[in-house]
């Protein structure tokens, strides 16, 4: 291309960052939910130099939030600072039925919400995952795959990487709703009933997976238990001992507390670049795509 034919595209070619990510929006139509479902896509900027290139894929649920949390300005840091290989994430903006449509696919919880979990894990595995296989140079490797979210998209993700090791061996939780229970708060045994805590507890063996796992000290003020400890910490704390329990390694799972960190998008944005970097910290290189 000539300067003087056309020196604004060649200006921007020339100052155009090499690590500034890629993004798109496209809509999906799920059967599983019955509805048009929109995703960001971020690709990574040497997505388009080498096309045998596969990528490592994250997932987040409440992708609508990523904005709010500065996502690409982080993936454009740390790719500047190349402390994150080249990776694929998707984000998928929750439907009006959010409260239904996230949760545990086993069950609903006490008043009914999360009824709807078992038809998202249906879209979120049959429909969304090998869409983004097919339209994107997506790795096969389970350990290269992530899902994570936000509070109750966070227990959505821990819930489908929980059931489907075969295609995600990387999960993400920022501020889970691990208080999902199937009744009441009792006061004589208020940990009782929690659905996520007793699905581990009722597994046979913890899939190979690695966990990750976020929570803020001004989550909540909640204490039901009394015990000195906010509920967010303490749920997620007492999903770790039960995975500790099922015999997962240590070195496979990480928690990190925000000090003065608040159940809200600032916060997860604060965290994200320690869970970008874990998650793909263990065979995460972008591998030659087969011909």
């Amino acid at each position: 291309m000539k300067f003087w034919k056309k020196p604004a595209q060649v200006l921007r070619k020339v100052f155009q960052h090499s690590s500034t990510p890629s993004l798109t929006s496209v809509g999906l139509f799920s059967s599983a939910l019955g509805r048009d479902v929109k995703l960001d896509v971020y690709l990574p900027p040497d997505y388009d130099k080498n096309r045998s290139l596969e990528y490592p894929l994250v997932i987040f649920n409440d992708g609508q939030d990523l904005p709010r949390m500065r996502f690409f300005h982080i993936l454009e840091d740390m790719y500047s600072n190349k402390t994150l290989p080249g990776l694929i994430a998707a984000g998928v903006h929750a439907g009006n039925d959010r409260l239904r449509e996230y949760g545990t696919a086993r069950q609903p919880d006490y008043k009914g919400r999360g009824d709807r979990a078992v038809h998202y894990t249906r879209f979120l595995t049959e429909e969304l995952f090998p869409y983004l296989g097919r339209h994107y140079r997506v790795t096969d490797n389970p350990a290269q795959c992530a899902v994570a979210g936000f509070s109750l998209g966070g227990l959505s993700a821990f819930d489908i990487a929980w059931a489907r090791p075969d295609l995600f061996g990387v999960c993400g939780v920022f501020s889970g709703a691990f208080w999902w229970r199937w009744s009441e708060v009792r006061p004589e045994d208020p940990d009782a009933d929690r659905i996520m805590h007793d699905i581990i507890h009722t597994t046979v063996q913890a899939p190979d997976a690695r966990y990750w796992f976020q929570c803020g000290t001004l989550d909540e003020t909640d204490d039901r238990n009394g015990n000195g400890i906010i509920d967010s910490i303490d749920d997620t704390q007492d999903i770790m001992r039960a995975l500790a329990a099922k015999g997962v390694h240590p070195d496979a799972i990480r928690y990190v507390e925000v000090e003065g960190g608040r159940h809200e998008p600032d916060t997860w944005g604060q965290a994200m670049p320690d869970f970008l970097r874990w998650c793909t910290n263990r065979n995460a290189q972008t591998t030659e795509a087969d011909p």
